[in-house]
């Protein structure tokens, strides 16, 4: 299944030209300069293919696609002071690399980009598919949601491709070829990546008014902006020369490390997992976009899986003659508690809460979608609308309505949340619309046999389709 590199050796037939036509041994020969930088072979004990082939070791790949220019400047010799400092974290980080490295370089080589780009994620989430920041920027390569949605990454009910593997590691190529483009050099580009295209095209105006520079040493930035190359140019240094810091950078192989398989109908993720034989933890770690216990086939999504579960989920997908998929999807229709809509659909009221992360206490609104168990009344794949526009917008239940005074009776001042009479609401209501203007933006298989639900399996080898511990 891996990859295979044709080997090609060429041998040079050394030919001279005697009156006789014949070869002649004391013919003069003219040196050949190049001859000098040829790799030679020593047929006994090395193998042709081991010379002219790729190298095996993705490390080496890595490097000689190095373009960028080291800063040496303090604070790049000050982040690699850090790392070294610390062999445990980075050797952490370099191996949970290793499931996703090789596809981002090849990635990177197609669009011709410097492979430091492939040592991006280690910065910003240390190769940990489920990091999320503060800001609510998630996933390898730290999408915030409106970026995301600008670079057509779905967000919904049930993926966040944001976190996808392979759909984020697309946007965030086209998002740094664009800064690139933008900007004229990749040390610009990362901070914009970083800061924001706006942020850095303001700094550098004022730059230009004040006659500076306007190269990404000479911009006034905020202080993680003016350490996010320089982290990036360390890492690029311990990958250059390991040895010279301390560290061992793991075995790292030059070939894919999974296959994508397109999904053909629902699939229950813990069907996918079982059949796969494959440990819960190695599979959310490369399928980290499902938000939910089923994969969809109406949402073009694809399950990626190390080569040999690949193959052991194949052959055992074909025998399996079960339903694939134990989840269908509705659309409530109005406004109620959780309560309600488990009557009015016939599940249980616990289940509908759980599988749907609906805290107690909220309402879910009229519109949303929400998953339930498959029924013989819903038995078929969940549909393209569906998958593709799901949503669940839930609410808070409106206070009870105060009780009325009989007529003629005197009744007590009915008092605010914070205990203030009814008097007083205009003050609370002017605070309550200060508080909202200061708030910041927030960002089922079909009942047929196996053999209908999983199409093509295929290599993934190009354009296909926050700090952890």
């Amino acid at each position: 299944m891996f990859w295979r590199y044709a080997a090609i050796f060429m041998i040079a037939v050394l030919s001279g030209c005697a009156s006789t036509g014949d070869w002649s041994s004391n013919t003069p020969t003219r040196a050949d300069p190049r001859a000098s930088k040829a790799k030679r072979v020593n047929l006994q004990n090395q193998s042709v293919s081991d010379v002219y082939s790729p190298s095996s070791n993705l490390w080496i790949r890595i490097r000689d696609g190095f373009e960028m220019e080291p800063m040496n400047t303090p604070l790049e010799i000050e982040q690699v002071r850090w790392l070294s400092a610390r062999p445990d974290y980075v050797n952490r980080s370099m191996t949970r690399s290793s499931r996703y490295l090789f596809y981002i370089v090849q990635e990177v080589n197609a669009r011709n980009m410097p492979t430091e780009i492939a040592l991006l994620p280690f910065v910003e989430s240390a190769f940990v598919t489920h990091a999320k920041s503060s800001a609510k920027a998630v996933g390898l390569w730290q999408f915030m949601p409106a970026t995301g949605k600008d670079f057509r990454l779905t967000q919904n009910v049930f993926r966040d491709e944001r976190r996808d593997v392979i759909q984020s590691t697309d946007a965030a190529l086209d998002y740094l070829q664009r800064l690139y483009k933008q900007f004229g050099s990749w040390e610009l580009a990362l901070a914009a990546y970083n800061w924001g295209a706006g942020n850095v095209s303001k700094a550098q105006k004022r730059n230009l008014a004040a006659g500076l520079p306007t190269d990404y040493l000479s911009l006034t930035m905020p202080n993680e902006t003016r350490n996010y190359v320089p982290k990036l140019m360390a890492y690029r240094q311990i990958v250059l020369d390991p040895q010279a810091y301390g560290i061992v950078l793991p075995d790292l192989e030059n070939h894919p490390y999974f296959v994508a398989v397109d999904v053909g109908s629902d699939i229950d993720v813990d069907l996918v997992i079982k059949l796969a034989e494959l440990p819960s933890e190695e599979f959310r770690n490369l399928n980290p976009s499902f938000n939910k216990p089923v994969i969809l086939s109406n949402a073009n999504q694809q399950i990626l899986l190390p080569f040999a579960h690949a193959e052991i989920f194949q052959a055992n997908l074909k025998n399996y003659t079960k339903p694939l998929s134990s989840w269908s999807a509705v659309q409530v229709t109005k406004t109620e508690s959780v309560d309600q809509a488990a009557k009015t659909l016939g599940v249980d009221v616990e289940a509908l809460r759980e599988v749907n992360g609906i805290p107690k206490g909220m309402r879910i609104r009229a519109g949303s979608t929400v998953l339930i168990p498959k029924t013989s009344r819903r038995p078929g794949d969940i549909s393209v609308t569906m998958a593709e526009n799901a949503s669940l917008s839930l609410e808070k239940p409106a206070p009870p309505s105060p009780k009325k005074c009989a007529k003629g009776a005197k009744c007590a001042p009915t008092k605010s949340a914070k205990g203030t009479t009814k008097g007083n609401s205009s003050a609370n209501n002017a605070a309550s619309q200060h508080k909202s203007a200061s708030t910041g933006l927030a960002k089922s298989a079909k009942n047929g046999v196996a053999k209908t639900s999983v199409s093509t399996v295929k290599a993934v080898s190009g354009k296909g389709v926050s700090k952890p511990q």
